[in-house]
C-alpha cells in the first residue's frame, strides 16, 4: 500500500480537498462518525461504481457493434507510451475510442497541440476505459496504456513533475475516478498537478460556444436548425447540457439545440423545440470530443431510432457533421490553456 506523502497540486480547485485527503496517508475517521453517515458513504460509493460499471457495459456493447465499420489505419496513430521521458511530463487523459481515424484526428491532435505548446514537457497518452484498450490490442495489435500503466511508466522513467490534463468534457465520475487514482501514485513524483475538463467555466462555455458556432456559422441562414448531440449521464453534471441550451439561446444563437443520446434534453425533447419553429433543414453534430459509435450510429445511423432517421421522418432535410469537437483547433487550445494553468500551479 502506497503512502502518499506529498500534497497533491489542484488546478481543479473545487477538487483539491478531494485529493488532499487521497494523499494525506489516510487518516483515520472520527469516532464520532454517525452509522447513518458511514451508511450514507456505502451507498455513494456503490451507486458510484454501479454507474461506472454500466457505462463500461455499454461502451462494450458499442464497441461490439462497431466490429462492421472501416475506422482507418491505426498505425498512423501515435500512441505516446514510450519511455525516455524525462523529469517533466504531460500526461493527456481520454476515455478512449476505437475509431481509429478519429482518434488521430481528435486524441491526437489535442495531444499534439499540447505537445507544441509545452516543449520542456513529454507528452504521453492514457485512456480510461480498458475496453476500448482491449478491443483496438485485439483487433489492430495496438497497445495503449491505461492510465495505472501510464503512471507507472511515469514512475518507472523518474518524472519528477507530472501534469495531467484529461480530454473530459465535464467534470463527473470520471473525472472523480481520476482524481482518486492519481492520488494514490502522488508521493512517486515530487509535484502533480491535475488540469480541468473541458466545459469548467464560465469562459469555457462562452469559447467553445464561439468554437461550435463559428464552425457552423454557414448552416445558420433562419431555417435551419443546428442541433448538437451530446452524450449524456445520469450524474448532475448533466447539467452542462442545459446550461449550453441556455447560454446558447442568450448569446443570441437561437436556431442552435442542444440534446443528448442517454439522458435529458432527449432526441424527443430536441424534436419538439425544432418542430416549434419554422425550419425546413436541420443539421446535426455530436457535442463529444471524438466522432465514435455515438457520432456515426445514434446520430449518423440509418438506424429508425438514430437522429438522422428521425428528423427525416419528420420532414426535414438533413445534413450530418461527423466530426468531434477535438477536430477545432479552438477547443484544442481551450485544453491548452487549462493545462498551461495545472504547469503553472507548480511550484518553479
Amino acid at each position: 500500500m502506497r503512502l502518499n506523502k506529498l500534497a497533491v497540486v489542484f488546478a481543479a480547485a473545487a477538487l483539491s480537498a478531494v485529493m488532499v485527503a487521497g494523499c494525506s496517508g489516510g487518516q483515520k475517521e472520527s469516532a464520532a462518525e454517525s452509522e447513518a453517515e458511514t451508511s450514507a458513504k456505502t451507498t455513494e460509493a456503490e451507486t458510484t461504481a454501479e454507474e461506472t460499471t454500466m457505462a463500461e457495459t455499454t461502451a462494450a456493447a458499442e464497441e461490439m457493434d462497431e466490429e462492421n465499420y472501416d475506422t482507418g489505419d491505426a498505425s498512423r496513430d501515435n500512441v505516446r507510451n514510450q519511455d525516455d521521458i524525462g523529469e517533466n511530463e504531460l500526461m493527456v487523459v481520454s476515455f478512449g475510442t476505437s475509431y481509429n481515424d478519429n482518434r488521430r484526428l481528435t486524441i491526437g491532435a489535442i495531444e499534439e497541440a499540447i505537445e507544441k505548446a509545452f516543449p520542456d514537457y513529454s507528452v504521453r497518452r492514457g485512456f480510461t476505459s480498458q475496453i476500448i484498450i482491449d478491443h483496438v490490442k485485439t483487433r489492430d495489435n495496438i497497445a495503449i496504456d491505461n492510465v495505472g500503466e501510464a503512471l507507472a511508466r511515469a514512475e518507472k522513467n523518474g518524472v519528477k513533475n507530472l501534469v495531467i490534463q484529461p480530454t473530459h468534457l465535464m467534470n463527473g465520475l470520471e473525472y472523480t475516478d481520476l482524481v482518486n487514482e492519481v492520488a494514490e501514485y502522488s508521493d512517486a513524483f515530487d509535484q502533480v498537478a491535475v488540469g480541468q475538463p473541458l466545459l469548467t467555466s464560465e469562459d469555457d462555455f462562452k469559447a467553445v460556444i464561439k468554437v461550435i458556432t463559428e464552425a457552423t456559422a454557414q448552416y445558420d441562414d433562419g431555417e435551419t436548425a443546428i442541433c448538437f448531440m451530446g452524450h449524456g449521464t445520469e450524474a448532475e453534471s448533466n447539467q452542462v447540457y442545459s446550461k449550453m441550451q441556455e447560454m446558447l439561446t442568450e448569446a443570441g444563437y437561437k436556431n442552435y439545440y442542444v440534446g443528448t443520446v442517454e439522458a435529458a434534453p432527449s432526441l424527443d425533447d430536441v424534436l419538439a423545440m425544432v418542430q416549434a419553429g419554422d425550419y425546413k433543414r436541420v443539421v446535426l453534430e455530436p457535442l463529444m470530443i471524438v466522432a465514435g459509435d455515438h457520432a456515426n450510429n445514434d446520430m449518423a445511423g440509418d438506424e429508425e431510432d438514430s437522429w438522422k432517421t428521425t428528423f427525416e421522418n419528420a420532414g426535414y432535410e438533413v445534413t450530418c457533421l461527423v466530426r468531434g469537437l477535438g477536430e477545432m483547433e479552438g477547443i484544442q487550445q481551450i485544453f491548452v490553456e487549462h493545462a498551461r494553468a495545472a504547469v503553472d500551479s507548480l511550484a518553479k
